[in-house]
């Protein structure tokens, strides 16, 4: 079984869904949280709409670096967060479509200078990677939801799209 091609269609897939949510994310609130140890909306929203970006990141390098000076991508307004999302998920579908399945098995590491804090082979980095987009576009969602901003379903209508 090949793998590149089950990730290509669950990263399609995962981005039609993440798509839905970015426009709802008001610029006026970007710095709202939930609670004090909370990201704030655009500290999660930039990180959602990285998350797909890993899997490129995840194919072209063995190691990343977080010493390394890693900053979040500055964004000032909901249309900068989807033109980052639409970048992140461009890279992943070009770096999917240029691998072959030999590319998914070398280890990648992540690590804070002499730190390591995980060593995977690169297609469970992938796997990690749209895991972590689903759990942290529900997290977004429950953001939204917070501030009184109807969600979109995910895989099934949401609450806001029934008619009881």
């Amino acid at each position: 079984m090949e793998l590149i091609p089950i990730f290509k269609k669950e990263l399609r897939q995962e981005a039609e869904t993440t798509r839905k949510f970015f426009p709802l994310v008001p610029d006026d609130k970007f710095d709202w949280k939930p609670h004090e140890k909370s990201m704030s909306l655009k500290e999660l929203a930039v990180h959602v709409a990285e998350i797909p970006g890993w899997i490129e990141s995840a194919l072209s390098k063995d190691v990343l670096d977080f010493a390394d000076g890693y900053e979040p991508t500055p964004v000032e307004n909901t249309d900068d967060l989807l033109e980052l999302l639409e970048t992140s998920i461009q890279k992943s579908n070009t770096a999917l479509d240029e691998a072959n399945e030999d590319d998914l098995l070398p280890d990648w590491t992540m690590k804070n200078g002499d730190q390591v804090l995980m060593v995977m082979p690169k297609h469970e980095v992938i796997r990690h990677s749209l895991s972590q987009l689903t759990h942290h576009r529900a997290q977004l969602g429950v953001y939204l939801r917070l501030l009184d901003i109807p969600i979109p379903g995910s895989y099934g209508p949401s609450a806001d799209e029934q008619s009881f």
